[in-house]
């Protein structure tokens, strides 16, 4: 073989070699503040504190209509697909038979007497809220007659909160 064969097949696999060197080379990585400021963006917390206010303006007006024995603006705080759990009942699955059986309820209800409803927590986010609260029924001289505690999920629809699961139960009756 003469040497010119030689230097051809040499220059052949320096430049095999150094094309392969170079494609093997690993994507330039984004810079560390860069990273950062892109898991803070994506990860930045909800003002759970402002969500806590707005469940319990919602809450508030909640009682206001549950004390004027408004049917309609109660059943009105669940969607269409709404699940509610109440003690000693049966899983009540839809607006409908939720408002039949806040019906039910507010026509058992002790005339004078008026129901609060306490947000005590809030976790989630801003389109899905998890709201766990307590019950306090006074009656008309401001007697509290009735304790209860209640958990309920909220969604964001259409940009407002309404519930779409709820259960809740009485505390020990005193003796």
């Amino acid at each position: 073989m003469s040497n010119k064969n030689y230097f051809l097949l040499a220059t052949i696999c320096v430049a095999f070699f150094s094309a392969t060197i170079s494609c093997n080379n690993p994507a330039k990585e984004p810079s560390t503040t860069t990273q950062a400021a892109a898991t803070e963006q994506k990860s930045a917390p909800p003002d759970m504190a402002k969500v806590k206010t707005e469940i319990q303006s919602l809450e508030t007006a909640w009682s206001e209509a549950d004390n004027a024995r408004n049917i309609n603006a109660v059943a009105a705080f669940y969607a269409d697909d709404a699940v509610s759990m109440g003690n000693n009942n049966p899983m009540l699955v839809g607006r409908a038979a939720i408002k039949k059986d806040i019906e039910a309820g507010l026509a058992k209800r002790v005339t004078g007497s008026t129901t609060l409803y306490e947000v005590m927590d809030v976790f989630g986010n801003e389109n899905s809220v998890t709201e766990t609260g307590k019950i306090i029924r006074k009656d008309s001289t401001g007697k509290v007659f009735y304790t209860g505690k209640y958990m309920a999920v909220w969604e964001k629809r259409d940009g407002k909160y309404i519930c779409v699961r709820d259960i809740g139960n009485d505390d020990v009756k005193e003796k």
